[in-house]
């Protein structure tokens, strides 16, 4: 049956290499029915909040939305990776909740697109939250599930391209529900994620194990740097352990490339809406935009794999140095296709930037608390990219304005970090790059 094989051949690659056997397989198929679910909730949002009113009515409304959704969840993000420290001998059951809460909110959602009911806005916060709550949990998932031989760049790499893979498949599946009314992709995510929650459950046991873990601190001062050797005898155990400053750094520039992917999404929706580009409607000239990013963020795991996160703090700073220029060419010289350029180099730099940063972690933060500081650093992401969306929705619809806007973004991630992520790198040597690979 065509249906079967096409399983079989999913299976054979996500469990190739001995992801399989360590149970990374698992968590790959697992993150692709997440990015699938999630798609379908955006295209029914989108639709229900964007699309289906006149442009000055649908920013009032996304602003609505991100008043009501967005900026309760920049004051419960930095909540989220502390409380998950709490639960490390449930992250299973987290990520099943994760999925089961979003499967109970679509079937809400379902009735709030069509009847137009406030209850759509802290349902879609609720969908948010745990989302988010997911992107947590599996960051400090993969660590635990590392086949012989791979480096966590790789296996990140791997989680993070089937993600990407599941959402393009899904798209066109949800707008093709969406064409049949607005609950259809609802319906459709509330499958995904009750299909995601039997999958949660069936990973491994040892990725509830939290032998050795402690909690860490993203700091890099002195004090805390050697804080435990020269602790007191009342500090017998301090709680808090610092990531050191390659990590900070390196969390800082990527903290410049989430910001100005939130920017980007909001100020481009309502830009390529109200003027978009010449010959196509508004919807496929956010299709084109999306696209290029997608295919960039594709582009850079893919590189990301391909270097073996080999100095990686060098290639933060490259990356982002890229952007930079793209974004300040793309200001002076505004237009369809520099948009479109900015939108790929954007998602190329932070997928490649993040698998940098996860391999910065790996190596230079110890085991015990290894879990923690990726949980920490990603709930930090997470309200970066929410800070981005605000000032992205409050722009004024000016596209030379909004990418200077967007080049000062990358520009003040970029000189706050260069320097400390340079000097980490002639600090780390040939001799630690080597080891990550």
């Amino acid at each position: 049956m065509p249906f079967t094989g096409t399983a079989r051949g999913i299976r054979k690659a996500t469990h190739a290499h001995g992801a399989g056997e360590s149970g990374l397989g698992k968590l790959i198929e697992l993150h692709a029915v997440n990015g699938a679910g999630d798609v379908m909730i955006t295209i029914a949002l989108a639709s229900t909040v964007f699309f289906s009113v006149p442009t000055d009515e649908a920013r009032g409304r996304v602003a609505l939305y991100l008043a009501i959704t967005m900026a309760p969840f920049t004051l419960l993000a930095p909540v989220i990776g502390p409380l998950l420290d709490r639960l490390p001998h449930g992250r299973r059951a987290a990520m099943a909740g994760s999925m089961l809460a979003r499967a109970l909110l679509a079937l809400v959602l379902s009735g709030a697109v069509v009847s137009g009911s406030l209850e759509l806005y802290p349902a879609a916060l609720g969908v948010l939250v745990a989302s988010k709550a997911y992107g947590v949990v599996r960051s400090a998932v993969v660590p635990r599930l590392l086949p012989t031989g791979f480096s966590l760049v790789k296996a990140n790499s791997r989680v993070t391209l089937a993600g990407l893979l599941a959402t393009g498949a899904a798209a066109p599946i949800g707008a093709g529900l969406q064409s049949l009314g607005p609950r259809w992709p609802l319906f459709g995510a509330f499958t995904l994620y009750v299909a995601g929650m039997f999958l949660s459950f069936s990973m491994p046991h040892k990725v509830d194990s939290a032998k050795g873990e402690s909690k860490a601190l993203l700091a890099a001062d002195e004090e805390h740097l050697h804080g435990p050797a020269k602790r007191t005898e009342r500090q017998r155990r301090p709680g808090l352990r610092t990531v050191g400053p390659a990590v900070t750094h390196a969390l800082g520039a990527n903290a410049s490339l989430k910001c100005l992917s939130g920017f980007l999404i909001f100020f481009l929706a309502f830009l390529l809406r109200e003027h978009p580009m010449t010959g196509q409607s508004a919807a496929v000239s956010l299709g084109i935009v999306g696209v290029a990013a997608g295919a960039g963020n594709a582009l850079g795991t893919a590189v990301g794999a391909w270097l073996k996160a080999r100095a990686p703090e060098v290639i933060i700073v490259t990356v982002v140095a890229v952007v930079l220029g793209v974004a300040i060419t793309s200001a002076i010289f505004f237009g369809a296709l520099m948009t479109a350029c900015l939108a790929a180099f954007a998602g190329f730099a932070q997928a490649l930037s993040k698998l940098s940063l996860d391999a910065t972690i790996q190596r230079d933060v110890p085991e015990a608390v290894r879990t923690s500081a990726f949980a920490r650093s990603e709930t930090l992401l997470q309200v970066a990219w929410v800070v981005g969306g605000a000032i992205g929705i409050a722009l004024p619809l000016n596209g030379a304005l909004g990418l200077s806007v967007a080049a000062a973004i990358v520009a003040v991630g970029w000189l706050t970090t260069v320097r400390g992520l340079l000097a980490a790198a002639r600090r780390s040597g040939p001799v630690r790059s080597a080891r990550v690979a």
